[in-house]
């Protein structure tokens, strides 16, 4: 299909992402004309410096009407905490800057509820008394079955229940060992709170994928079935957005259409300078930055053509392994090595004492100047924050040559139909021989 318009696209929306084995959840995606920009939500400080925090301590009492003001959803029986899934009202305006819907209940009163059952977690409450101290953490990603709300606007309304059985994908309301007797009216201002601190839930970027030269597929990886609803987008450097599951069809259409229009948009911006209009073309971009035009008579040896340069490119990092060049950090000389096995290593070019260190799959974004300078993206694996580096090389092409020749071999072996087809073509890579060494000199 050809989704080619003069416009560009830009659009913004609620999807589910599922990302390996984890169960999916909730993100928003927005749409600029050259990048699609993954966000999960978390809380953040924003008294003074904003800053990020595992865990935050808020302290609450309970009301004669209407016990805590809270719900919750959860438990270990779905390998999750329990999380805050609604706040009443009446709480929600006291309650606001350090308590939020998502986040989940690590402690109660020093009580460990990590690992505990729902209905372990309401027993503990009931039995809490008037006062409790709850250790909370954002769970930024919940599983999509607790159908949790994105903002807070969603009240819970008290209730007098205060006995049966919880469920732990039903909201359990917080308003337990409700004393008919207790004449003292516990309102809202009288909760103690955490003195200085304000916390905000807000939308950070998780993800972001360049879209020049970058595709989308609907079918699972080495088969021709077609996922319903969803769709991943693979960058040019093979970073991955993941699974991203659409809610309804017309949505996942719209989704389609509007990334094909802003990558076909790229594109023929950027190849504006083609030699002509034959069908069966293809450019090689040397390490210098000149580009080599080709072109054949059938689309048949086309394909063959692409297959004998991605085999030729797994075969070559597949013998080198790895690739170091010299770069330049804030006026100090550097170096960086690109392993096939461990990812990205910046150390000293003088000490040889390693900077930083990240695996393939940590690149989540990367950009360059078009002259010397390339800005890396990298997710650090304990905080889930994007982390920048910024590096400047002699000889841009050739690094960003081999970058994607490192990640088209990854891609490959992780291909079951490239390495059962690897035998069928070898023929065909020793002709690309030549062609080999514009990817990885």
């Amino acid at each position: 299909m050809d989704f080619r318009t003069a416009c560009e696209e830009t659009k913004t929306g609620i999807c589910l992402l599922q990302d390996g084995n984890q169960e999916p959840f909730k993100v928003r995606l927005h749409l600029a004309k050259d990048i699609l920009m993954i966000q999960e939500q978390d809380v953040i400080c924003v008294s003074g410096e904003p800053f990020y925090s595992g865990e935050r301590t808020v302290t609450i009492r309970r009301q004669t009407v209407g016990g805590f003001g809270l719900s919750i959803k959860g438990g270990a029986e779905h390998n999750i905490p329990v999380v805050v899934s609604k706040i009443s009202k009446e709480q929600r305006a006291e309650l606001s800057g350090l308590l939020f819907i998502g986040d989940a209940i690590l402690q109660i009163n020093g009580i460990n509820v990590r690992k505990c059952r729902h209905e372990e977690v309401v027993q503990v409450l009931r039995n809490a008394g008037e006062e409790v101290t709850l250790t909370v953490s954002f769970l930024k990603r919940a599983p999509a079955f607790l159908k949790l709300p994105l903002n807070e606007d969603c009240a819970c309304a008290p209730s007098d229940q205060s006995s049966g059985t919880s469920s732990p994908l039903c909201d359990s309301g917080l308003h337990l060992n409700y004393h008919p007797n207790n004449t003292d009216t516990l309102s809202c201002s009288s909760w103690p709170t955490s003195p200085g601190l304000r916390w905000e839930k807000r939308w950070c970027d998780l993800r972001l994928i360049p879209l020049l030269h970058s595709r989308f597929s609907q079918y699972v990886p080495g088969t021709d079935l077609s996922r319903q609803n969803a769709f991943q987008v693979i960058a040019v450097d093979g970073v991955c957005s993941g699974i991203i599951q659409c809610l309804s069809a017309e949505d996942c259409v719209d989704w389609l259409q509007a990334i094909a229009t802003n990558i076909s948009n790229l594109t023929k911006h950027n190849d504006s300078d083609l030699l002509d209009r034959r069908k069966h073309c293809f450019t090689v971009q040397s390490e210098s930055g000149e580009d080599l035009y080709f072109s054949v008579e059938l689309e048949s040896d086309l394909a063959q053509w692409e297959r004998a340069f991605q085999t030729a490119t797994f075969l070559e990092v597949e013998r080198i392994q790895c690739k170091t060049y010299a770069c330049v950090l804030e006026s100090h000389l550097m170096g960086l090595t690109i392993d096939f096995s461990t990812g990205f290593i910046c150390f000293d070019a003088a000490t040889k004492a390693i900077l930083w260190r990240y695996k393939f799959s940590q690149l989540k974004g990367s950009s360059d100047d078009g002259k010397s300078k390339i800005k890396f993206l990298f997710q650090n694996p304990d905080t889930k924050q994007i982390e920048a580096k910024e590096l400047e090389f002699s000889n841009l092409f050739a690094v960003l040559h081999c970058i994607h020749s490192f990640f088209a071999a990854k891609v490959a072996c992780l291909d079951p139909l490239f390495l059962g087809n690897q035998a069928t073509v070898s023929a065909a890579a020793s002709s690309a021989t030549t062609s080999k060494a514009k990817y990885t000199t």
